[in-house]
């Protein structure tokens, strides 16, 4: 099965992440709850409301260090999330600047992203 999703379940994968449970799914968590029930990334709850699952928790964060990394190498002014940033720097792929506020895309980053875009991630 491809796990991949599109713009619109990432979208519904985050309004899940962030709604309360007793608030009335939007229609766009509506469109993609099959989808993405049965790709578990979210589940119902014992009280029948959507919530997201470690999986889906894990894709979200792994989206937001792409968009990050992207956000970088188009503009090292960029702001980051503190836990993308912790991420991203752990793994060698930026690099805090030393003049100024920001961050600097290393090599390795460079190359992340050209593999990324390579397999049409």
């Amino acid at each position: 099965m491809n796990d991949r999703l599109t713009i619109d379940e990432y979208d519904a994968l985050a309004q899940i992440s962030k709604a309360h449970s007793r608030e009335r799914p939007t229609a766009c968590v509506a469109r993609n709850t099959k989808r993405l029930t049965g790709l578990k990334y979210v589940a119902y709850g014992k009280d029948g409301h959507l919530a997201i699952t470690e999986k889906g928790t894990q894709t979200l964060f792994i989206k937001d260090c792409i968009d990050g990394l992207r956000a970088v190498a188009a503009d090292p002014q960029a702001r980051l999330r503190a836990d993308v940033a912790t991420f991203l720097g752990k793994k060698g792929h930026v690099t805090p600047r030393a003049d100024a506020d920001g961050f600097d895309i290393t090599q390795r980053g460079r190359e992340s992203l050209a593999d990324i875009d390579a397999t049409g991630g």
